[in-house]
């Protein structure tokens, strides 16, 4: 019966066009009313303009030792991509569930809810937290104020379990993410006298370059971590605008950039590392033409990485959930970076695998919506249990 439920629950989830640049209120809606009908009352977090919101709600005693299960509630667009399905309206072929955010993550949102009845109906001596939240495909935006509400509202967590597609697998580790944006200001002129203005696509090429020259570096085996795939920070460029005509000489061009870095490396260290490149080495010439260039540096979001000790309380009952102490680590980025750093003992395992998200005709298989049913199962036989067991 959890299963059928669970996968209703997906087809209402994926109904909802909830991706990042639209609001997510008509699903945080649904679940609030959902979860109400039950008798579970919720509290919402607005962003400032009331478009989008988190969810937080709570089940079982007020102490100490409970769990989270936290999910993002908003998906990457369909836009340019070949679906030969309605990626809002679930569908199933061979044992496959079709639509976007299928695997990243509304399955694991669809499970949590699912078996909310169940949870309602057992003796839970620790609570169950459910904490929901919005653009977290965009940066992780909406859970930081999540999390500011989370720790004022309910005790100290034993351990909060973020439902990305690990194929539930249990995953300790991901790595952490700068995004920045730099600006090339430079002169434009004609480009029949090109060596009297200041290329800013040129100057901007050679930002790119040091950054390649830093990511380099960054592979060195002295550097890595053979936990993660790839096994060292990572430096790309993902975006690069300038220039309006070929003969003038562009006076504009801006590019983004992101680091991949693993626990234990600040990223930071790149953007102040290319920022020292830019004053030392490129404006000294850009100004000796025209003094009003300049090189600006913008961050567009951030957030840290994750690394719990296998040794952990919180690593061994993700162990017993899963029935596996095969810990892996993801190259993804997850919120568990955050909740971690906030004092929440992290881990990640959810339905569904990465190699599906983000891509068209997404699915999440109903062999893996159902072993997810069957972990919520054992969560809850987890809660009942005595504090002292």
């Amino acid at each position: 019966m959890s299963e059928l439920r669970s996968r209703a629950l997906l087809a209402r989830l994926v109904g909802f066009a909830t991706v990042s640049r639209e609001s997510n209120l008509a699903l945080i809606e649904f679940v609030r009313d959902y979860l109400r009908d039950l008798g579970v009352a919720c509290e919402l977090i607005y962003n400032l303009e009331r478009t989008k919101a988190n969810l937080l709600a709570s089940i079982g005693p007020s102490v100490p030792d409970g769990v989270v299960l936290s999910g993002h509630t908003d998906v990457v667009p369909v836009d340019g991509q070949a679906w030969t399905v309605e990626p809002f309206c679930l569908s199933e072929a061979g044992g496959k569930l079709y639509g976007r955010g299928t695997a990243d993550m509304k399955g694991y949102l669809a499970s949590v809810l699912a078996a909310v009845p169940l949870f309602l109906a057992s003796p839970l001596r620790r609570p169950l937290h459910l904490a929901f939240s919005y653009d977290e495909e965009v940066g992780c935006l909406g859970v930081r104020s999540l999390l500011e509400v989370l720790l004022q509202r309910i005790p100290q967590p034993a351990l909060c379990l973020i439902g990305e597609p690990t194929r539930l697998q249990p995953v300790l580790g991901h790595k952490g993410k700068l995004a920045m944006r730099c600006h090339v200001k430079g002169a434009a002129c004609h480009s029949a006298y090109a060596p009297y203005g200041v290329n800013a696509i040129e100057q901007a090429a050679r930002l790119i370059g040091r950054l390649g020259e830093i990511g380099a570096a960054l592979a060195d085996p002295s550097l890595q971590d053979a936990r993660f795939d790839p096994a060292y920070s990572t430096v790309q460029v993902g975006v690069i605008q300038g220039g309006t005509a070929l003969n003038i000489v562009p006076a504009d061009c801006r590019f983004d950039f992101e680091v991949r870095a693993l626990p234990d490396f600040a990223p930071q260290v790149v953007a102040e590392q290319l920022q020292d490149f830019a004053e030392r080495t490129l404006l000294p010439p850009m100004r000796a033409v025209q003094g009003d260039t300049s090189i600006r540096f913008e961050q567009l979001s951030a957030y840290p990485g994750l690394a719990t000790s296998p040794d952990s309380a919180a690593a061994q009952l993700l162990a017993r959930l899963c029935g596996s102490n095969a810990f892996s680590t993801v190259a993804f980025g997850t919120e568990g970076g955050l909740f971690h750093q906030a004092g929440v003992p992290t881990v990640v395992c959810g339905p569904g695998s990465m190699d599906q998200g983000h891509k068209p005709d997404e699915y999440v298989s109903v062999e893996q919506m159902a072993a997810c049913d069957r972990l919520m199962d054992r969560l809850a036989s987890y809660l009942c249990e005595p504090n002292d067991c």
